[in-house]
């Protein structure tokens, strides 16, 4: 079936054919005959790289050209901003595309403007609590991953921003999307959508377990010549060899690293001296953002063709490292299981080093096949590779046997919802009520009806009741017969997007702080009471903690809004020393200790760093919203410290924080060379403040303050244009 054939305006089908796809792949043309072109549903259940993403734009671009609004939502920001990139190149036919993925308690007015908006299911299910007036003129929402509904963390609230989604607007199209369902039919039963399920591929996978110096596949046998001191280096050779990319999949960051390190020593004795050039550039922009070990470490494998990729890294590292994957500048990545998300990036040969993770409460344990699956569907690269290949690496000839038999020649397992759980309901009960849209407790059992744990399993009104009674007990739901109404604070806890329980918990301390005699300044205290919070994940205490961190506790036994345990409750005092310990690491980046001392002492990642500061600026943010409500003595000081969390930086730098392209390192240098405040530099000598931060910097700082005598050098506009070519727009 050819492109111009389609259904579509005659401007699509000449953008695709101008980029180069003239004809659809065989899913994509069951999806035409099931007709998502003429409005109705579907769930495509395709391998990777078989055309997915051109299903949902075809159907958003068809719904637009009629007036319509699409909502793209995937399950990371990374893949958020992937796909934003992506639906951006449509400005050639008039179609507007936004991004949201942050602040969740914005309605992004903004982005009624916007003909695709991509967002994260977090931040969807954000916009629905606080009444983006847009929603209401979706046609089509395209849900990518869509197995997530698996995942216990992020499925429940994919699951229930579907079913609001719907409810918002029964004729709704849902276009759902993914790689990897065992049980497609029931999902997309609950969908009420077409169902296409292939195993089609433009590029042939071959998976198979390597053990004895060959990669043993189900009818044939392929013998790896060449050498390596162990299994992964030998393959990661003969793929380079036959001028493949590799990515090595492994169970800890730590793996993934020496991985990393070995490839990259092996791979430097062979560089051609274009090579060495090449990574030296790459290695440059890594060191660009180094200020720790574990970017010195990146640094040095990419100067020789190699990297590693985990959540321990930088937001930027990791950019870095998979634009250079796609470049084919970087040979090899060994990483942690989250590329596997969706993230397009394609290798001739995958390497899955360990098919075993540890479970804090099973010890090791077997990954999923639906895992397994996801891996394995990043081989082969459309386009530049023959054919790709999956690999296990197997120690015995039974393991061998086990591992085709459970991996290789399995199917994915069912997913199921994971709405069912008290945790998980909290927050999606008291949404559904703070917004309206259920009056009583009939319209409250009457929508989570439409649920697909509802359609899977059956009832949820037990766990239904227990969270009322909880949301009754907080003072964040009236009751009164049958009827349900938030609170003030009930709804202010919803726009807030944050766990009731964490509300609960705050609320309480800030009312103990309401009954001292004096204003409550002390931060530790702030800090500790977030961690408290299940919205912020808590360090792992280790046994070396215990001597430092029971000290700091003691120091500041006085200061705490929790109440501490008792030393002979163990359980519960260890889970208080692991929230002081988090809050221990909060204290020293808002006083600006260096990266790489924190990195250091809490043997984690930058990156790790970073998303617990993300969650900590939410949390503080949300403190100081609760704290304004309760009229509680802390709202400025939580206020104050969200900015500082947010930038790392003492109260002093605060005036100069607020000047774009000045952060907590250009800050510090400008106050310690007597730059104090925005005032006194906006009278300073330009170049005086040029030997602090550079020209082009000084002028562009100095330009936001007014001042005329120099000349800003800009970089590009950020915001997305109107295109000239108003196609659909007219």
């Amino acid at each position: 079936m050819r492109i111009s054939e389609l259904d579509l305006p005659a401007p699509v089908k000449e953008f695709y054919e101008r980029s180069g796809i003239k004809e659809l792949y065989p899913p994509q043309a069951e999806a035409v005959k099931k007709g998502f072109l003429e409005g109705r549903s579907l769930l495509a259940a395709i391998p990777t790289a078989s055309g997915k993403t051109l299903l949902a734009e075809m159907a958003m671009l068809k719904s637009i050209s009629h007036g319509g609004k699409a909502l793209y939502i995937v399950p990371l920001k990374a893949l958020a901003s992937e796909k934003f990139e992506r639906f951006r190149q449509f400005e050639a036919l008039g179609v507007r595309t936004g991004i949201s993925t942050g602040d969740y308690d914005s309605r992004d007015e903004w982005l009624g403007d916007r003909d695709i908006i991509v967002a994260t299911s977090e931040k969807a299910d954000s916009l629905l609590r606080n009444g983006a007036p847009w929603l209401s003129s979706l046609t089509i929402v395209v849900a990518d991953e869509v197995h997530l509904i698996d995942s216990a963390n992020r499925g429940p609230t994919l699951e229930v921003t579907l079913a609001r989604l719907r409810r918002l607007n029964p004729s709704l199209q849902i276009i759902a999307l993914s790689a990897t369902i065992g049980n497609a039919k029931e999902l997309a039963g609950w969908m009420g959508a077409e169902l296409v399920v292939s195993d089609w591929r433009p590029t042939t996978l071959k998976e198979g377990v390597f053990f004895g110096r060959a990669i043993n596949f189900q009818d044939e046998k392929r013998v790896i010549s060449t050498p390596g001191p162990d299994e992964v280096l030998a393959l990661v050779s003969d793929t380079l060899a036959e001028g493949g990319q590799c990515i090595v999949f492994t169970n800890t960051r730590k793996s993934s690293e020496g991985i990393a390190q070995k490839v990259a020593k092996s791979l430097s004795k062979k560089l051609t001296e274009e090579e060495k050039s090449a990574f030296q550039d790459i290695k440059q922009q890594v060191l660009r953002h180094a200020e720790t070990d574990t970017c010195a470490r990146l640094a040095a494998c990419v100067e020789h063709g190699a990297a590693f990729h985990h959540a321990g890294l930088k937001n930027e590292h990791r950019r870095i490292v998979e634009d250079e994957f796609r470049r084919n500048r970087i040979k090899v990545i060994a990483c942690t299981p989250t590329l596997a998300a969706g993230l397009n990036l394609p290798a001739r040969r995958v390497i899955i080093k360990d098919y075993r993770r540890y479970d804090v409460n099973y010890g090791s344990v077997p990954i999923p096949v639906l895992e397994y699956k996801q891996m394995a569907g990043r081989a082969g690269r459309p386009g530049l590779d023959p054919y790709g290949e999956a690999v296990l690496i197997a120690k015995t000839h039974d393991e061998m046997g086990e591992l085709m038999d459970n991996y290789v020649l399995s199917e994915p397992e069912h997913i199921t919802s994971k709405l069912g759980t008290e945790p998980a309901l909290r927050s999606h009960v008291l949404s559904a009520i703070a917004t309206d849209l259920c009056r009583d407790e009939s319209d409250l059992y009457d929508f989570m009806d439409t649920t697909f744990y509802a359609y899977q399993r059956g009832d949820l009104s037990a766990i239904i009741k227990n969270v009322l009674d909880f949301l009754e007990a907080e003072r964040m739901v009236v009751r009164s017969g049958d009827r349900l109404n938030a609170s003030e604070l009930g709804r202010l806890v919803s726009r807030l997007y944050v766990d009731p329980l964490s509300a609960s918990i705050i609320v309480r301390a800030l009312e103990a702080a309401k009954k001292r005699c004096e204003p409550y300044q002390k931060e530790i205290a702030l800090l500790q009471l977030i961690c408290a919070t299940p919205d912020v994940r808590p360090l792992y205490l280790r046994r070396s903690d215990y001597g430092w961190v029971v000290k700091y506790t003691e120091d500041h036994i006085d200061d705490f809004l929790t109440e501490v345990p008792g030393a002979g409750d163990e359980t519960d005092f260890e889970a208080f020393l692991a929230t002081v310990k988090t809050a221990a690491l909060v204290d020293m980046w808002i006083n600006e200790r260096n990266e790489e001392e924190i990195t250091s002492f809490y043997s984690i990642g930058p990156g790790d760093v970073r998303s617990l500061m993300e969650s900590c600026v939410w949390l503080m943010h949300a403190t100081a919203e609760i704290s304004g409500l309760l009229r509680a003595p802390v709202t400025t000081e939580a206020r104050e410290l969200a900015v500082r969390i947010e930038h790392g930086i003492s109260r002093e730098l605060m005036d100069l924080i607020e000047l774009e392209g000045v952060g907590r390192v250009r800050a510090r240098k400008l106050y310690d060379a007597g730059f104090r405040d925005r005032e006194t530099l906006k009278k300073a000598d330009e170049a005086a403040v040029a030997a602090v931060l550079g020209e082009k910097v000084a002028a562009k700082v100095l330009a936001q303050l007014g001042r005329k005598d120099v000349a800003a050098t800009t970089g590009p506009d950020d915001t997305i244009g109107q295109s000239t070519l108003l196609l659909f727009h007219e």
